[in-house]
């Protein structure tokens, strides 16, 4: 494909406009927003409001005053317009991995008589280790255990308490076809645990369509909430009242300002929340999930997708001679909004591409990790990233030193 043909694609592209609504770093191309979005501009007047006046002016009294004690409910209400659910079946608050109990342990109460935490091998970790974490409470009581993707639905019978898998997978950008699966495991009588950290904002999601039982998803990938934004946690309405919350926080009270000795839960999904709200995280996290509730969500996958295959095409026939080898579906119904390439010396060669201002990443053992946040890529970012990894490769620029030594961060 041209250059021309490829300036054509963005001046077609009807999300176009959204890119001038984010504060992008002039002459960056910046392919991770699978694992921190980019900052939208009206975040830093919203989160200067916040500090300055309903902080610094109204202190106390803007838990009523600017609604800071609905900011959970109101932000999830709009984010349930995002992944297919009912405005009263999703709140936000806490991390990924706090809610991530949360569903474990509601799970395991509408399934009492059965043992087995059931993942698949190359989860994301945070998954699997609150697994591990809940079953070594209870060693005699509860067994985690993670099976080859290809086993889940064999796996699936009478000892499995709940299925926790994600989406899309962070490393393979594999999707799972959440309907399918959610349906073979309600069979056996199993609730599903659906993590749409690596979906949520890049495509359709339909829950309640699926007849999901519970979600959790992240706030600072593609809702660009901000490093550390709080993340949101779905709960079906039918089971939202069968279950009696682990972390019973003094916020999923039904009234917790009686400040009463025993803990008497909320109705509704209300009971799910735990600890008081970062107020600031949630005012950055409502500009993101406001902007891209603005977009239509095909459009979105539309793009993501033509990204994506315009990526695997150009690195295929730049790059095809240097090792790189795909590790992603190359059909995009299969994949999320990321591409995932193997290399041996894939760390190396992606910080050599960040020294250029080609901002992707990496994934243990051989991956790099390429996401397309479709408000703000350009089809040219894509042209251009794959010139200059292909420049990387032919100078072997990347085999330095320097890009061998591992930072903290991947």
């Amino acid at each position: 494909m041209t250059k021309p043909d490829i300036d054509a694609l963005d001046a077609a592209d009807p999300l176009a406009g959204f890119r001038e609504r984010f504060d992008i770093p002039t002459g960056l191309i910046y392919l991770d927003g699978n694992s921190l979005g980019c900052l939208p501009r009206a975040t830093k007047a919203r989160v200067a409001d916040v500090v300055a006046r309903e902080w610094g002016e109204d202190l106390i009294r803007s838990w009523n005053k600017n609604y800071w004690i609905n900011a959970p409910r109101r932000i999830g209400a709009k984010i349930a317009g995002l992944i297919g659910a009912h405005p009263d079946e999703v709140v936000v608050g806490d991390t990924t991995s706090i809610n991530v109990f949360k569903c474990l342990s509601a799970a395991i109460q509408l399934n009492s008589g059965r043992s087995v935490l059931l993942s698949e091998i190359g989860n994301f970790p945070t998954d699997a280790y609150m697994m591990e974490g809940l079953a070594a409470i209870a060693p005699d009581r509860f067994e985690s255990r993670l099976v080859p993707t290809e086993e889940i639905v064999a796996t699936l019978d009478d000892s499995i308490a709940v299925l926790l898998l994600t989406h899309t997978n962070y490393r393979s950008g594999r999707l799972h076809d959440m309907a399918a699966i959610t349906e073979a495991a309600h069979a056996k009588g199993i609730p599903v645990i659906w993590d749409l950290s690596h979906s949520c904002g890049a495509m359709p999601v339909s829950l309640n369509a699926c007849n999901a039982d519970f979600a959790i998803g992240c706030g600072y990938k593609y809702l660009n909430g901000g490093p550390g934004a709080p993340a949101f946690i779905f709960v079906a309405r039918r089971h939202q009242e069968k279950v009696f919350p682990a972390l019973s926080g003094w916020l999923g009270h039904k009234s917790p300002f009686d400040f009463t000795d025993d803990y008497q839960p909320a109705t509704g999904i209300d009971r799910f929340q735990c600890g008081t709200p970062g107020i600031l995280g949630c005012a950055a996290l409502e500009v993101g999930v406001d902007l891209i509730s603005e977009a239509d969500m095909t459009d979105i996958r539309r793009k993501s997708t033509a990204l994506g295959d315009l990526f695997i095409t150009l690195v295929e026939q730049k790059c095809g001679e240097y090792g790189f080898r795909l590790a992603c579906p190359r059909d995009a119904a299969d994949r999320g909004s990321q591409v995932s390439f193997h290399h041996p010396e894939g760390y190396a060669i992606m910080q050599a591409l960040i020294e250029r201002n080609v901002i992707g990443d990496f994934r243990a053992p051989d991956i790099l990790r390429f996401g397309f946040a479709p408000l703000y890529n350009r089809f040219d970012d894509v042209r251009r990233a794959v010139e200059i990894l292909a420049d990387i490769m032919a100078t072997k620029s990347w085999n330095q030193d320097r890009f061998k030594q591992r930072a903290a961060v991947t």
